[in-house]
């Protein structure tokens, strides 16, 4: 009998206080955004990791615009077989996802068919097509960073806010155009590794070893960090809060105001993301720099700077080793074969593109609307910068458009807020699951992105019924063994408080999280597959990594000893005791 995790708490009509859509300003393709309905808990739903504040109103946008639009677009499109994408139900402020299925056998026949055409042309011109949409992002980012919104009338400031919805909406048709066929053919290598009878945990080993901008951001931060030391700056970076270093080293002068000048300049190639994936309501580092200098406060703390080269090297040797051990065991024709995926894999680089895509995507496509809405802000007279965030894209238009004022959403604006505030303070108790419960899912975005396996599942069905975990167990996502203390942070806002040396705790990361990796010694998420974030980057880094623990954030405690065996996917907690408990 599955087992059912009810929704009851969760259903109701309105997204926040005050809306409920009327579902014409927004399109999608198989299935809408929409809060959870009784009938939802026939069905499996997950918490997605990617947004642990919450979502405010215009950050439900990217479920609009990513989810239940751009996945379900592209999977028709090209199309995936078994899934038709990805759609969303709100609890609260926070986003559960679900895969679309393909039920009927002879569909999923004719899907495969016609992806084994559209397939093969993407990948050998996948270079080229990256490039395209690459520079197709750029120049409509280079358009917005162009405009002087200050001189803009409300009505124009509107047209602004429409065409940065536009450019963000053209992302995600990129994000999952170019996603999709790259997992699809990694999968489809994975499938015959399997079958060779290839160690599964070793696959995605064979294609570490490319750098990447995100990696590039890191270098450079750690550049800085070597600047500071050596003009003297470790005390004042010691004694200051990261939200004060600014002003500190403002007033500090001489070296400290040569060394802030290379930290702008960096900042403007490097400081135009945010500190979370797609969301309107975070500011970037040109906007707030604090996530920045706090992490270079925290690399000051380290006696030696972090080796990329000896880093990437070792990442390289455990990919050759890993390729070697494979073909050991294949005869020549099975060798042919693999062979061929390998190359092909490498050619269309998933874990590559994974990381690399975000410095153009993720991280900053959400600026222009956030800009948009702040000066608008400015001109309506709002009591808060932030205000209009908290208005729905139907609402800001009917401002902009002159059809509403301002004083007509003051108190319901306020009420949102605290709506939002409410629903951030419930996230470490939210369910990771809601609904019906399989054995196993089929997905393989499900399985690989998000780490929802057997185990995972095993795990929180076992919770749901109040049964005793004795062993966390978790996908071994990069290899190697590490104990230390363990610091579980709740989202990248707290990034300060992890120490050097330091076993990171979370639900899953995401890029913004990248820069830790050069300073904890072992990472466990919640969440995360084989292609999650943290398991690319664990093996990037050399930092013994495992993922889709499931409740390591409520069974683990800030300040715990643990060990984390990123060869086994095993983590294990010692409290007051050298015996785990």
């Amino acid at each position: 009998m599955a087992t059912v995790i009810p929704i009851d708490e969760f259903v109701k009509e309105e997204w926040y206080p005050g809306f409920k859509p009327s579902y014409d300003h927004a399109p999608w393709v198989v299935d809408p955004v929409n809060t959870f309905q009784k009938k939802d808990e026939e069905t499996f739903w997950f918490l997605d990791f990617h947004w642990p504040r919450g979502m405010t109103p215009m950050g439900m946008i990217w479920n609009e615009d990513g989810y239940n639009w751009g996945t379900q677009l592209a999977a028709e499109t090209l199309p995936l077989p078994p899934g038709r994408g990805i759609t969303t139900r709100f609890a609260g402020t926070h986003i559960y996802a679900s895969a679309l299925p393909v039920t009927d056998e002879r569909q999923i026949m004719a899907r495969a068919k016609r992806i084994e055409k559209s397939l093969p042309p993407f990948l050998g011109n996948f270079e080229e097509i990256w490039a395209t949409r690459r520079d197709e992002l750029e120049d409509q980012w280079a358009y917005f960073r162009s405009v002087d919104l200050s001189s803009l009338s409300l009505a124009e400031l509107g047209e602004n806010l429409v065409q940065a919805r536009a450019y963000h909406k053209r992302a995600f048709e990129i994000h999952f155009e170019i996603m999709y066929p790259l997992l699809a053919n990694f999968v489809g290598f994975y499938g015959q590794c399997v079958e060779f009878g290839i160690d599964p945990s070793d696959v995605g080993k064979f294609l570490q070893g490319e750098d990447t901008k995100i990696m590039e951001t890191d270098r450079a931060m750690w550049s800085l960090t070597a600047k500071a030391r050596a003009a003297g700056l470790d005390a004042v970076f010691a004694g200051t809060e990261a939200e004060d270093l600014r002003p500190a080293l403002t007033a500090a002068g001489g070296s400290a105001s040569t060394w802030l000048t290379d930290f702008d300049d960096f900042l403007q190639v490097y400081g135009w993301r945010t500190e979370g994936s797609c969301d309107i309501a975070l500011p970037s580092w040109m906007e707030d720099p604090t996530p920045a200098l706090g992490m270079i406060k925290t690399f000051l703390q380290k006696d030696e700077v972090h080796d990329f080269e000896a880093a990437r090297a070792a990442a390289l040797d455990e990919r050759d080793e890993a390729v070697d051990r494979a073909r050991s065991i294949l005869t020549a024709e099975e060798q042919a074969v693999f062979d061929a995926g390998l190359a092909s894999c490498r050619a269309a680089n998933f874990p590559w593109w994974q990381d690399d895509h975000n410095y153009y995507l993720d991280l900053k496509v959400s600026l222009p609307m956030r800009w948009a809405c702040q000066e608008i802000a400015k001109r309506v007279g709002a009591d808060a910068e932030d205000d209009m965030i908290f208005l729905f894209w139907p609402e800001n238009m009917r401002l902009v458009n002159g059809d509403s004022t301002y004083a007509e959403f003051r108190s319901i604006i306020a009420e949102r807020r605290q709506y939002f505030d409410h629903w951030h303070e419930r996230r470490p108790s939210m369910p990771k699951m809601l609904g019906s419960i399989p054995d196993s899912v089929d997905d393989p975005i499900l399985i690989e992105i998000f780490g929802l396996n057997a185990q995972f599942l095993d795990t929180i069905k076992a919770t749901s019924e109040g049964r005793e975990i004795n062993t966390l167990q978790g996908v071994a996502a990069a290899k190697g063994t590490a104990r230390g203390v363990a610091r579980v942070l709740s989202n990248a806002d707290e990034l300060h408080r992890l120490q050097p040396g330091e076993i990171l705790v979370c639900e899953s990361t995401s890029p913004n999280w990248t820069p830790a990796f050069a300073k904890i010694i072992g990472c466990i998420c919640d969440g995360g597959g084989m292609l999650s974030h943290a398991a690319i980057v664990g093996r990037e880094y050399g930092v013994p990594t495992v993922t889709a623990v499931g409740v390591a954030t409520a069974v683990i405690k800030d300040g715990d000893i643990v060990e984390v065996d990123g060869t086994t996917g095993t983590v294990t907690v010692f409290r007051d005791t050298k015996e785990p408990v």
